[in-house]
């Protein structure tokens, strides 16, 4: 039997084992043939507007009136608007506008939220999609209208289920900052129901629900309410909440008379919300 020096068999040892690891790593033990992840697609946008600068001078005259005739420098001071306060302008910001006026005092607010996905497997799209459908929710809209209640397009729905989509606990401060759910349903603060029937209120909002909206971004709702029950204040809120790929905005529009006498009219603020979030819609799309 041939001697074999102890060095050359360490060596021999060592080569051996590296071979058998290559073999490992790139022969047949490898998993070959194993599906690769294609990382979902990224939203359209990257950045958010200016909110302050986002609605145009002469549509805020239309909005705050009275606004106008301030001298000068306050004239300036209202359009100029407050910023919201924010930790991230690239994910969150906003602005809102304020005039007192001898009849009444009119406000109005707009957020933009850029949605990102931190999930390879989906797209900020549908994350955006997922915090539009909480928002929606939070508003009493799910799936559009309530069983057996006819939508826009006369039809009925079967479910007053949400969409479907999981809940994730990292945006459950995103439920109704931009919606004001905890404020109460437009049934509950008109004193009745909104179509009319007995016990429903007289005033203008019966016949403007909240409801789904078509044609705004790529999913929109709007949100009624008129003064709170039990309250002597007329103030009428509408906000107008729509989603254009991963970014969801918030319009609020709200109107307090001089005069608990009078009653804000809630169809010219639902349809000056709605032009407002069009022309923003319009803007993003640009």
């Amino acid at each position: 039997m041939a001697y074999v020096p102890g060095v050359a068999l360490l060596a021999a040892l060592v080569v051996g084992c590296s071979a058998g690891a290559d073999g490992n790593a790139n022969g047949a033990d490898s998993k070959a043939g194993s599906p690769t992840v294609t990382p979902a697609p990224p939203g359209k946008y990257l950045t958010l507007p200016a909110p302050c600068r986002a609605v145009p001078r002469s549509t805020l005259k239309d909005l705050l009136p009275g606004a106008a005739e301030l001298p000068g420098d306050q004239q300036d001071k209202v359009f100029r608007g407050s910023a919201a306060v924010t930790y991230d302008t690239d994910r969150k910001v906003g602005c809102s506008w304020k005039s007192d006026a001898p009849s009444a005092t009119r406000s109005l607010s707009v957020d933009f939220e850029r949605v990102v996905s931190y999930d390879p497997a989906v797209s900020d799209d549908d994350r955006a999609d997922t915090v539009y459908a909480k928002k929606e929710k939070a508003a009493g809209l799910s799936s559009s209208t309530p069983p057996g209640q006819p939508d826009e397009k006369g039809e009925e729905s079967e479910t007053s289920e949400g969409s479907g989509k999981a809940e994730d606990p990292a945006d459950a401060d995103t439920d109704a900052d931009a919606t004001g759910s905890a404020e109460p349903s437009p049934s509950e603060s008109s004193g009745g129901s909104t179509d009319g029937t007995p016990g429903s209120s007289s005033s203008p909002e019966e016949a403007l629900p909240s409801r789904i909206l078509d044609n705004l971004g790529d999913a929109a709702f709007l949100q009624d309410l008129p003064k709170q029950a039990g309250s002597p204040a007329q103030h009428h809120t509408v906000s107008v909440v729509f989603r254009t790929s991963n970014v969801v905005v918030t319009v609020r529009y709200a109107e307090q008379p001089a005069l608990i006498t009078q009653v804000p009219d809630g169809r010219e603020l639902q349809e000056k919300a709605q032009a407002l979030a069009r022309k923003l819609a319009e803007t993003l799309s640009e």
